[in-house]
Protein backbone atom coordinates (compact mmCIF):
# COMPACT_ATOMS: atom_id res chain seq x y z
CA UNK A 1 0.00 0.00 0.00
CA UNK A 2 1.33 3.16 -1.05
CA UNK A 3 0.31 7.26 -0.37
CA UNK A 4 1.24 9.37 -2.98
CA UNK A 5 0.56 13.07 -1.91
CA UNK A 6 0.40 14.93 -5.05
CA UNK A 7 -0.26 18.77 -5.28
CA UNK A 8 -2.98 20.17 -7.12
CA UNK A 9 -3.07 23.86 -8.87
CA UNK A 10 -6.17 25.99 -9.78
CA UNK A 11 -5.87 28.67 -12.52
CA UNK A 12 -7.35 32.03 -11.52
CA UNK A 13 -6.92 35.14 -13.62
CA UNK A 14 -2.87 35.92 -13.81
CA UNK A 15 -2.52 31.88 -13.81
CA UNK A 16 -1.65 29.14 -11.78
CA UNK A 17 -1.70 28.63 -8.02
CA UNK A 18 -1.41 26.20 -5.67
CA UNK A 19 -4.73 25.46 -4.31
CA UNK A 20 -4.21 22.61 -2.30
CA UNK A 21 -2.31 18.50 -1.43
CA UNK A 22 -4.16 15.50 -2.96
CA UNK A 23 -3.52 12.42 -1.39
CA UNK A 24 -4.15 8.82 -2.84
CA UNK A 25 -3.88 5.92 -1.02
CA UNK A 26 -2.92 2.82 -3.91
CA UNK A 27 -2.50 -0.98 -4.14
CA UNK A 28 -0.94 -1.50 -7.41
CA UNK A 29 -3.30 -0.20 -9.85
CA UNK A 30 -5.86 -0.26 -7.24
CA UNK A 31 -7.08 3.14 -5.86
CA UNK A 32 -8.32 2.80 -2.16
CA UNK A 33 -9.01 6.08 -0.87
CA UNK A 34 -8.48 9.50 -1.65
CA UNK A 35 -8.10 12.89 0.52
CA UNK A 36 -7.99 16.75 -0.04
CA UNK A 37 -6.77 19.68 2.03
CA UNK A 38 -7.26 22.97 0.90
CA UNK A 39 -4.03 24.91 0.98
CA UNK A 40 -4.75 28.20 3.45
CA UNK A 41 -3.67 30.49 1.13
CA UNK A 42 -5.65 29.58 -1.27
CA UNK A 43 -8.63 30.15 0.70
CA UNK A 44 -7.69 33.90 0.73
CA UNK A 45 -6.85 34.69 -2.76
CA UNK A 46 -9.17 36.62 -4.53
CA UNK A 47 -11.11 34.60 -7.42
CA UNK A 48 -10.52 31.25 -5.62
CA UNK A 49 -12.74 28.53 -6.18
CA UNK A 50 -14.30 25.55 -5.18
CA UNK A 51 -12.74 22.22 -6.42
CA UNK A 52 -15.42 20.55 -6.79
CA UNK A 53 -19.12 21.59 -5.89
CA UNK A 54 -20.30 18.32 -4.51
CA UNK A 55 -17.00 17.55 -2.33
CA UNK A 56 -15.13 20.05 -1.57
CA UNK A 57 -17.86 22.84 -1.52
CA UNK A 58 -16.40 26.30 0.16
CA UNK A 59 -19.86 27.14 1.59
CA UNK A 60 -17.76 28.73 4.59
CA UNK A 61 -13.93 28.94 4.59
CA UNK A 62 -13.89 27.94 8.38
CA UNK A 63 -15.91 24.80 7.62
CA UNK A 64 -12.76 23.84 5.16
CA UNK A 65 -9.97 25.56 6.88
CA UNK A 66 -6.70 23.16 7.62
CA UNK A 67 -9.45 19.91 7.35
CA UNK A 68 -9.05 17.04 5.21
CA UNK A 69 -11.96 16.09 3.34
CA UNK A 70 -13.15 12.94 2.10
CA UNK A 71 -15.36 11.92 -1.00
CA UNK A 72 -18.42 12.84 0.20
CA UNK A 73 -20.51 10.27 -1.89
CA UNK A 74 -18.31 6.98 -0.85
CA UNK A 75 -16.28 6.76 -3.79
CA UNK A 76 -12.46 6.27 -3.19
CA UNK A 77 -11.79 9.59 -6.18
CA UNK A 78 -13.25 12.99 -5.62
CA UNK A 79 -15.11 13.45 -9.06
CA UNK A 80 -13.49 16.68 -10.30
CA UNK A 81 -9.78 15.32 -9.84
CA UNK A 82 -11.23 12.10 -12.07
CA UNK A 83 -12.50 14.80 -14.37
CA UNK A 84 -8.79 16.30 -14.79
CA UNK A 85 -6.92 13.20 -15.07
CA UNK A 86 -6.93 11.04 -18.67
CA UNK A 87 -9.71 9.12 -19.79
CA UNK A 88 -9.77 6.14 -22.04
CA UNK A 89 -7.57 7.43 -24.69
CA UNK A 90 -5.52 9.26 -22.80
CA UNK A 91 -4.76 6.42 -20.62
CA UNK A 92 -3.59 4.68 -24.26
CA UNK A 93 -1.22 7.57 -25.15
CA UNK A 94 0.48 7.51 -21.59
CA UNK A 95 0.96 3.40 -22.34
CA UNK A 96 2.32 3.77 -25.18
CA UNK A 97 4.53 6.67 -24.28
CA UNK A 98 6.02 4.22 -21.56
CA UNK A 99 5.68 0.98 -23.46
CA UNK A 100 3.43 -0.70 -20.91
CA UNK A 101 0.49 -2.58 -20.74
CA UNK A 102 -3.22 -1.26 -20.77
CA UNK A 103 -3.92 -0.04 -16.94
CA UNK A 104 -1.25 -0.71 -15.82
CA UNK A 105 0.08 2.31 -14.08
CA UNK A 106 -1.74 3.73 -10.77
CA UNK A 107 -3.80 6.25 -10.63
CA UNK A 108 -1.63 8.73 -9.70
CA UNK A 109 0.50 8.01 -12.93
CA UNK A 110 -1.77 8.85 -15.11
CA UNK A 111 -2.86 11.69 -13.08
CA UNK A 112 0.55 13.28 -13.43
CA UNK A 113 1.15 12.13 -16.69
CA UNK A 114 -1.87 14.23 -18.56
CA UNK A 115 -0.14 17.56 -18.85
CA UNK A 116 -1.30 21.12 -17.84
CA UNK A 117 -3.22 21.70 -20.96
CA UNK A 118 -6.00 19.32 -19.49
CA UNK A 119 -9.58 20.24 -19.62
CA UNK A 120 -11.08 23.12 -16.63
CA UNK A 121 -9.07 25.28 -14.65
CA UNK A 122 -6.82 22.50 -12.65
CA UNK A 123 -3.72 20.98 -12.78
CA UNK A 124 -2.09 18.26 -11.03
CA UNK A 125 1.71 18.22 -10.38
CA UNK A 126 4.09 15.73 -8.02
CA UNK A 127 5.34 19.07 -5.69
CA UNK A 128 5.03 22.66 -5.33
CA UNK A 129 8.21 23.57 -7.34
CA UNK A 130 7.63 21.56 -10.16
CA UNK A 131 6.40 23.54 -13.35
CA UNK A 132 3.41 23.16 -15.66
CA UNK A 133 3.57 20.92 -18.74
CA UNK A 134 2.48 21.91 -21.64
CA UNK A 135 0.47 19.36 -24.03
CA UNK A 136 -0.74 21.28 -27.42
CA UNK A 137 0.99 20.87 -30.58
CA UNK A 138 0.70 23.31 -33.21
CA UNK A 139 -2.23 23.05 -35.93
CA UNK A 140 -0.10 22.03 -38.43
CA UNK A 141 1.22 18.99 -36.96
CA UNK A 142 -2.20 17.05 -37.63
CA UNK A 143 -0.90 14.92 -40.38
CA UNK A 144 1.99 14.08 -37.89
CA UNK A 145 -0.53 13.46 -35.11
CA UNK A 146 -2.61 11.31 -37.04
CA UNK A 147 0.25 9.31 -37.59
CA UNK A 148 0.76 8.85 -34.40
CA UNK A 149 -2.92 8.12 -33.67
CA UNK A 150 -2.76 5.43 -35.99
CA UNK A 151 0.34 4.23 -33.95
CA UNK A 152 -1.16 3.66 -30.70
CA UNK A 153 -4.46 2.36 -32.17
CA UNK A 154 -1.83 -0.52 -34.03
CA UNK A 155 0.16 -0.96 -30.73
CA UNK A 156 3.17 -0.13 -32.79
CA UNK A 157 6.14 1.71 -30.94
CA UNK A 158 5.78 5.24 -31.01
CA UNK A 159 9.08 7.27 -32.37
CA UNK A 160 10.39 9.92 -30.18
CA UNK A 161 9.19 12.16 -32.14
CA UNK A 162 5.48 10.93 -32.09
CA UNK A 163 5.30 10.49 -28.60
CA UNK A 164 6.27 14.20 -28.08
CA UNK A 165 3.63 15.05 -30.44
CA UNK A 166 1.02 13.07 -28.37
CA UNK A 167 2.03 15.18 -25.17
CA UNK A 168 -1.50 16.84 -25.94
CA UNK A 169 -3.06 13.19 -26.73
CA UNK A 170 -3.79 12.82 -22.57
CA UNK A 171 -4.53 16.46 -22.13
CA UNK A 172 -8.55 15.43 -23.86
CA UNK A 173 -10.32 12.52 -22.24
CA UNK A 174 -12.96 10.64 -24.03
CA UNK A 175 -12.37 6.77 -25.62
CA UNK A 176 -12.08 8.33 -29.33
CA UNK A 177 -8.43 9.37 -30.85
CA UNK A 178 -8.02 13.36 -29.94
CA UNK A 179 -5.31 15.81 -29.39
CA UNK A 180 -5.16 19.61 -27.91
CA UNK A 181 -3.91 22.04 -30.26
CA UNK A 182 -3.50 25.61 -31.10
CA UNK A 183 -4.31 27.82 -34.16
CA UNK A 184 -1.79 30.33 -35.28
CA UNK A 185 -4.23 32.90 -33.61
CA UNK A 186 -3.38 31.23 -30.17
CA UNK A 187 -6.79 29.62 -30.09
CA UNK A 188 -7.00 25.70 -28.23
CA UNK A 189 -8.93 23.09 -30.31
CA UNK A 190 -9.61 19.43 -30.08
CA UNK A 191 -8.57 17.65 -33.14
CA UNK A 192 -10.51 14.40 -32.86
CA UNK A 193 -9.36 12.08 -35.16
CA UNK A 194 -10.61 8.95 -37.21
CA UNK A 195 -10.09 5.40 -35.78
CA UNK A 196 -10.06 1.94 -37.15
CA UNK A 197 -13.50 1.34 -35.96
CA UNK A 198 -15.21 3.60 -37.51
CA UNK A 199 -17.92 2.34 -39.67
CA UNK A 200 -18.63 5.86 -41.57
CA UNK A 201 -16.75 9.38 -41.53
CA UNK A 202 -17.89 9.75 -37.74
CA UNK A 203 -15.63 13.26 -37.84
CA UNK A 204 -17.86 14.91 -40.65
CA UNK A 205 -20.90 13.49 -38.77
CA UNK A 206 -20.02 14.99 -36.06
CA UNK A 207 -19.34 18.32 -37.58
CA UNK A 208 -22.83 18.03 -38.83
CA UNK A 209 -24.91 17.34 -36.05
CA UNK A 210 -23.10 20.18 -34.05
CA UNK A 211 -23.96 22.55 -36.92
CA UNK A 212 -27.07 21.06 -37.07
CA UNK A 213 -27.63 21.81 -33.01
CA UNK A 214 -26.73 25.13 -33.38
CA UNK A 215 -29.20 25.71 -36.17
CA UNK A 216 -31.74 24.49 -33.40
CA UNK A 217 -30.69 27.41 -31.25
CA UNK A 218 -28.73 25.11 -29.09
CA UNK A 219 -25.37 26.79 -27.68
CA UNK A 220 -22.60 24.79 -28.83
CA UNK A 221 -18.73 25.68 -29.32
CA UNK A 222 -17.23 26.56 -33.14
CA UNK A 223 -15.60 22.98 -35.36
CA UNK A 224 -13.81 23.14 -38.39
CA UNK A 225 -13.47 20.08 -40.33
CA UNK A 226 -9.86 19.47 -42.00
CA UNK A 227 -9.09 17.27 -44.76
CA UNK A 228 -5.74 15.15 -43.41
CA UNK A 229 -4.26 13.36 -46.13
CA UNK A 230 -8.32 12.63 -47.45
CA UNK A 231 -9.35 11.79 -43.99
CA UNK A 232 -11.60 13.92 -42.33
CA UNK A 233 -10.07 15.88 -38.84
CA UNK A 234 -13.03 17.41 -36.66
CA UNK A 235 -11.51 20.80 -34.71
CA UNK A 236 -13.87 21.45 -31.88
CA UNK A 237 -13.12 25.05 -29.98
CA UNK A 238 -12.45 24.12 -26.72
CA UNK A 239 -15.11 26.22 -24.32
CA UNK A 240 -12.70 25.76 -21.11
CA UNK A 241 -11.19 28.28 -22.44
CA UNK A 242 -11.70 31.91 -23.05
CA UNK A 243 -9.65 35.37 -23.47
CA UNK A 244 -9.88 38.63 -21.92
CA UNK A 245 -7.81 40.68 -19.55
CA UNK A 246 -5.88 39.90 -16.53
CA UNK A 247 -7.23 40.05 -13.59
CA UNK A 248 -10.56 41.54 -14.70
CA UNK A 249 -13.89 39.56 -15.42
CA UNK A 250 -14.65 39.63 -18.23
CA UNK A 251 -18.28 41.31 -19.47
CA UNK A 252 -21.81 40.02 -18.96
CA UNK A 253 -22.50 40.24 -22.89
CA UNK A 254 -19.83 38.24 -24.11
CA UNK A 255 -20.18 34.64 -24.69
CA UNK A 256 -17.23 33.49 -22.94
CA UNK A 257 -16.06 30.35 -25.40
CA UNK A 258 -16.42 32.95 -28.90
CA UNK A 259 -13.92 35.42 -27.38
CA UNK A 260 -10.66 35.17 -29.18
CA UNK A 261 -6.84 36.73 -28.97
CA UNK A 262 -6.57 40.43 -28.76
CA UNK A 263 -3.76 42.95 -28.13
CA UNK A 264 -2.69 42.74 -24.32
CA UNK A 265 -5.48 39.69 -23.60
CA UNK A 266 -4.35 36.64 -22.20
CA UNK A 267 -6.25 33.02 -22.27
CA UNK A 268 -7.97 32.34 -18.84
CA UNK A 269 -9.52 28.78 -18.13
CA UNK A 270 -13.00 27.68 -16.64
CA UNK A 271 -13.35 25.31 -13.84
CA UNK A 272 -15.05 22.08 -15.36
CA UNK A 273 -17.28 19.52 -14.07
CA UNK A 274 -18.86 16.23 -15.40
CA UNK A 275 -21.99 15.08 -15.00
CA UNK A 276 -20.97 12.46 -13.30
CA UNK A 277 -19.71 14.40 -10.73
CA UNK A 278 -22.25 16.76 -10.50
CA UNK A 279 -24.57 13.74 -9.73
CA UNK A 280 -21.71 12.21 -7.14
CA UNK A 281 -21.72 8.83 -8.74
CA UNK A 282 -19.42 6.06 -9.98
CA UNK A 283 -18.87 6.04 -14.43
CA UNK A 284 -20.65 2.13 -13.86
CA UNK A 285 -23.54 4.16 -12.71
CA UNK A 286 -24.03 5.85 -15.30
CA UNK A 287 -26.44 4.00 -17.23
CA UNK A 288 -28.89 3.95 -14.06
CA UNK A 289 -29.46 7.70 -14.37
CA UNK A 290 -31.64 10.37 -16.73
CA UNK A 291 -31.63 13.95 -17.99
CA UNK A 292 -34.43 14.21 -15.06
CA UNK A 293 -31.52 13.27 -12.09
CA UNK A 294 -29.38 15.86 -14.40
CA UNK A 295 -31.71 18.31 -13.86
CA UNK A 296 -32.23 17.77 -10.38
CA UNK A 297 -28.00 18.72 -9.99
CA UNK A 298 -28.51 21.77 -11.53
CA UNK A 299 -31.16 22.92 -9.43
CA UNK A 300 -29.08 22.03 -6.99
CA UNK A 301 -25.39 23.58 -7.56
CA UNK A 302 -26.09 25.09 -10.75
CA UNK A 303 -26.23 29.44 -10.43
CA UNK A 304 -29.76 30.68 -9.43
CA UNK A 305 -30.03 33.21 -12.35
CA UNK A 306 -29.21 30.75 -14.99
CA UNK A 307 -31.24 27.64 -13.46
CA UNK A 308 -34.16 28.26 -15.77
CA UNK A 309 -32.26 28.70 -18.96
CA UNK A 310 -30.10 25.42 -18.34
CA UNK A 311 -32.91 23.13 -17.67
CA UNK A 312 -34.46 24.47 -20.63
CA UNK A 313 -31.45 24.00 -22.92
CA UNK A 314 -30.93 20.67 -21.45
CA UNK A 315 -34.67 19.73 -22.34
CA UNK A 316 -33.84 20.64 -26.14
CA UNK A 317 -30.93 18.34 -26.13
CA UNK A 318 -32.16 15.57 -25.08
CA UNK A 319 -35.10 16.09 -27.82
CA UNK A 320 -32.26 16.86 -30.54
CA UNK A 321 -30.62 13.17 -29.27
CA UNK A 322 -34.13 11.41 -29.89
CA UNK A 323 -33.90 12.92 -33.39
CA UNK A 324 -30.64 12.27 -34.15
CA UNK A 325 -30.28 8.63 -32.43
CA UNK A 326 -27.37 10.06 -30.59
CA UNK A 327 -27.27 7.74 -27.61
CA UNK A 328 -23.44 8.37 -26.98
CA UNK A 329 -24.80 10.77 -23.98
CA UNK A 330 -23.83 9.29 -20.92
CA UNK A 331 -22.47 11.78 -17.94
CA UNK A 332 -18.99 12.24 -19.06
CA UNK A 333 -20.37 13.53 -22.11
CA UNK A 334 -22.72 16.38 -20.29
CA UNK A 335 -20.64 18.95 -18.40
CA UNK A 336 -20.78 22.55 -16.57
CA UNK A 337 -18.54 25.74 -16.15
CA UNK A 338 -17.74 27.99 -13.42
CA UNK A 339 -18.67 31.04 -15.04
CA UNK A 340 -16.24 34.14 -13.45
CA UNK A 341 -18.91 36.53 -13.58
CA UNK A 342 -21.73 35.12 -11.39
CA UNK A 343 -19.62 33.39 -9.80
CA UNK A 344 -21.13 29.95 -10.62
CA UNK A 345 -21.77 26.79 -12.06
CA UNK A 346 -23.94 27.08 -15.33
CA UNK A 347 -24.34 24.07 -18.13
CA UNK A 348 -21.24 24.05 -20.81
CA UNK A 349 -21.44 23.89 -24.53
CA UNK A 350 -22.63 21.06 -26.25
CA UNK A 351 -19.95 18.48 -27.37
CA UNK A 352 -19.61 14.60 -28.11
CA UNK A 353 -22.88 14.29 -29.97
CA UNK A 354 -22.64 11.57 -33.24
CA UNK A 355 -25.31 10.33 -34.35
CA UNK A 356 -25.72 6.68 -34.88
CA UNK A 357 -27.18 5.08 -38.29
CA UNK A 358 -29.77 2.10 -37.57
CA UNK A 359 -32.53 0.43 -38.89
CA UNK A 360 -34.60 -0.70 -35.79
CA UNK A 361 -38.08 1.32 -35.13
CA UNK A 362 -37.38 1.28 -31.72
CA UNK A 363 -34.02 3.28 -30.32
CA UNK A 364 -32.56 3.82 -27.02
CA UNK A 365 -30.73 7.02 -25.40
CA UNK A 366 -27.89 6.28 -22.72
CA UNK A 367 -29.95 8.17 -19.97
CA UNK A 368 -33.13 7.98 -18.62
CA UNK A 369 -35.64 9.96 -21.07
CA UNK A 370 -39.16 9.26 -19.08
CA UNK A 371 -41.61 7.47 -17.92
CA UNK A 372 -40.29 4.87 -20.29
CA UNK A 373 -36.78 4.58 -19.19
CA UNK A 374 -34.34 5.12 -22.28
CA UNK A 375 -36.93 4.97 -24.95
CA UNK A 376 -35.96 7.44 -27.24
CA UNK A 377 -39.13 8.83 -28.03
CA UNK A 378 -41.23 12.47 -27.69
CA UNK A 379 -43.97 11.48 -25.63
CA UNK A 380 -41.70 9.78 -23.34
CA UNK A 381 -39.70 12.97 -23.23
CA UNK A 382 -43.02 14.92 -22.65
CA UNK A 383 -43.88 12.67 -19.99
CA UNK A 384 -40.62 13.94 -17.99
CA UNK A 385 -40.87 17.75 -19.18
CA UNK A 386 -41.84 19.18 -16.00
CA UNK A 387 -38.29 18.60 -14.64
CA UNK A 388 -36.88 20.39 -17.15
CA UNK A 389 -39.65 23.03 -18.23
CA UNK A 390 -42.65 24.55 -15.84
CA UNK A 391 -45.67 23.86 -18.90
CA UNK A 392 -46.65 21.63 -21.26
CA UNK A 393 -46.81 24.49 -24.07
CA UNK A 394 -43.01 25.49 -23.20
CA UNK A 395 -42.27 21.93 -23.85
CA UNK A 396 -44.03 21.34 -27.13
CA UNK A 397 -42.44 25.03 -28.59
CA UNK A 398 -38.91 23.64 -27.65
CA UNK A 399 -39.66 20.49 -29.08
CA UNK A 400 -41.36 22.19 -32.18
CA UNK A 401 -38.31 24.63 -32.62
CA UNK A 402 -35.95 21.68 -32.99
CA UNK A 403 -38.12 19.75 -35.09
CA UNK A 404 -38.56 22.89 -37.91
CA UNK A 405 -35.04 23.66 -37.79
CA UNK A 406 -33.95 19.25 -38.43
CA UNK A 407 -36.79 18.35 -41.24
CA UNK A 408 -34.10 20.41 -43.25
CA UNK A 409 -31.02 18.55 -42.06
CA UNK A 410 -30.49 17.57 -46.14
CA UNK A 411 -30.36 21.30 -47.01
CA UNK A 412 -27.81 22.24 -43.65
CA UNK A 413 -26.06 18.94 -44.99
CA UNK A 414 -25.73 19.96 -48.85
CA UNK A 415 -24.50 23.59 -47.64
CA UNK A 416 -22.21 22.06 -45.58
CA UNK A 417 -20.41 20.22 -48.19
CA UNK A 418 -21.14 16.74 -47.05
CA UNK A 419 -20.78 13.79 -49.17
CA UNK A 420 -22.97 11.72 -50.21
CA UNK A 421 -21.98 8.37 -48.39
CA UNK A 422 -22.00 10.51 -44.90
CA UNK A 423 -25.66 11.96 -46.18
CA UNK A 424 -26.73 8.22 -46.22
CA UNK A 425 -25.40 7.24 -43.46
CA UNK A 426 -27.41 9.78 -41.60
CA UNK A 427 -30.65 9.26 -43.38
CA UNK A 428 -30.61 5.97 -41.12
CA UNK A 429 -29.81 7.84 -38.01
CA UNK A 430 -32.14 11.14 -37.93
CA UNK A 431 -35.95 10.22 -37.34
CA UNK A 432 -38.89 11.90 -38.75
CA UNK A 433 -41.36 13.39 -36.37
CA UNK A 434 -43.82 10.66 -36.83
CA UNK A 435 -41.40 7.85 -36.17
CA UNK A 436 -40.43 8.95 -32.94
CA UNK A 437 -44.53 9.91 -31.41
CA UNK A 438 -47.59 9.16 -31.44
CA UNK A 439 -50.51 11.18 -33.76
CA UNK A 440 -51.82 13.30 -31.15
CA UNK A 441 -48.59 14.77 -30.09
CA UNK A 442 -47.33 14.97 -33.39
CA UNK A 443 -50.58 16.94 -34.44
CA UNK A 444 -49.57 19.29 -31.41
CA UNK A 445 -45.67 19.63 -32.19
CA UNK A 446 -47.15 20.68 -35.98
CA UNK A 447 -49.22 23.32 -34.47
CA UNK A 448 -46.81 24.71 -31.50
CA UNK A 449 -45.39 27.90 -31.53
CA UNK A 450 -41.76 28.16 -31.82
CA UNK A 451 -39.84 28.45 -28.72
CA UNK A 452 -37.62 31.20 -28.72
Amino acid sequence: MVRAELMVFAHLPGGFVPAGRLTLTEEGTALLASSFAYGLRYLERKGRFEIDPVSLAIDSVETVRGVELFPSTGLTFFGAMRDAAPDAWGRRVIEARHKVPANSLPESAYLLEAGSDRVGALDVRSDLNAPPRAGASHVRSLSYLLEAVERVESGLPLPANLADLLDAGPTAGGARPKASVRDDTGLLWLAKFPSRQDAYDVASAEHVALRLAAACGLSVPETRLVDVGQRSVLLVRRFDRYWGLADEVPERKWVLHETKPQHAWIEGRLPYVSGLTLLGCDESASSTKSYADLAHALRTYGHPTRIRTDLAELFARMVFNIFVSNDDDHLRNHAFLRDPRLPGWVLSPLYDVVPRPGVAQERFLHLGVGSQGKLATLDNAMSAHSAFVPSRSEALAAIARVWRELRQWRVHCEALGAAGALIDALARALRDLDDICSPALAAEIRRAPTAG
